[in-house]
């Protein structure tokens, strides 16, 4: 007996927990610029245990795409995502290239120093 609040456009149901088992942290912290590829020898129906949603996360990797763009993508929450993306790491199905780290910075003597040579001109 169908649900008058569900209809054809609604889709399955499921609690973004359950694609997880419960779990809300990936084995790697994965920065939501970092870029992900799927191994192209990857077989993700050899896996028998994954979700549709982790078959789907590899195939939409085929090309390098950001983890933000597989959350909108999989219309799933990044930390979802992040979780799922972990399990398919580990399975070595797919890599995940982070973003380089951050240029080194001046300390704020030297930019004081280069402000008052500024100003001394």
């Amino acid at each position: 007996m169908p649900h008058e609040w569900l209809d054809d456009d609604a889709g399955p149901v499921v609690r973004p927990y359950t694609l997880t088992g419960g779990r809300v942290r990936a084995t790697g912290g994965f920065d939501l610029v970092a870029y992900v590829l799927a191994d192209r020898d990857a077989q993700p129906a050899a896996h028998h245990d994954l979700h549709p949603e982790h078959r789907r996360l590899v195939a939409l990797a085929a090309r390098p795409v950001p983890v933000a763009e597989l959350a909108t993508g999989l219309d799933l929450a990044v930390g979802v995502v992040r979780v799922l993306l972990g399990d398919l790491v580990d399975r070595g199905l797919v890599t995940v290239h982070q973003p380089s780290a951050a240029p080194y910075l001046p300390d704020n003597d030297i930019l004081k120093a280069v402000v008052s040579g500024l100003r001394a001109l």
